[in-house]
């Protein structure tokens, strides 16, 4: 799956072969993965689903743009919502041995999926709960603002974590 987005005048973000490049080429900087976690759910939840999709797909681009050359976005984890948790966490850890396995010493996991909490202690990478912020009627400055709001309280605790870890 391609995720692209806009945010503020054009910039984008793909999953992209030349992003790769960049990545393989200074791999000794980047020791970070964030993985955005999302979940798909139909009929009266789809909505919802929709909602929480959009909001850490910006929030976790805002974060890649935030900290070039420390950290990898990864293409999001995505489950469909109606799965058993010990289904989809088992599926979640294969994808974190292969990113503890390429060498990346940090995983942070993100999502606005509740039912993730109570699987943090089962994830060796930090998971990271926000609540959904609903942006569909927003303009782009507002959602831009918004965003930019949660990626400085997330600042913090990136660089807590990192200095705990190194």
């Amino acid at each position: 799956m391609m995720v692209l987005v806009k945010l503020k005048a054009g910039v984008k973000m793909k999953w992209i072969p030349k992003d790769i490049d960049t990545f393989l080429g200074a791999k000794e900087y980047i020791d970070t993965a964030i993985v955005p976690i999302y979940s798909v759910s139909f009929g009266d939840e789809m909505k919802d689903s929709a909602s929480k999709h959009e909001f850490i797909t910006l929030l976790t681009s805002y974060l890649e743009r935030q900290f070039t050359g420390r950290i990898l976005l990864f293409p999001p984890y995505t489950y469909l919502k109606n799965e058993r948790i010990e289904n989809t966490m088992s599926e979640l850890k294969k994808w974190e041995e292969n990113i503890k396995n390429s060498e990346l010493k940090h995983i942070f996991f993100i999502t606005s999926e509740i039912e993730w909490k109570s699987q943090e202690e089962k994830l060796n990478g930090s998971l990271i709960w926000l609540p959904s912020i609903p942006l569909e009627h927003m303009d782009e400055t507002q959602k831009v603002s918004i965003i930019d709001s949660q990626v400085k309280q997330l600042v913090n605790l990136f660089t807590e974590k990192w200095h705990k870890n190194d």
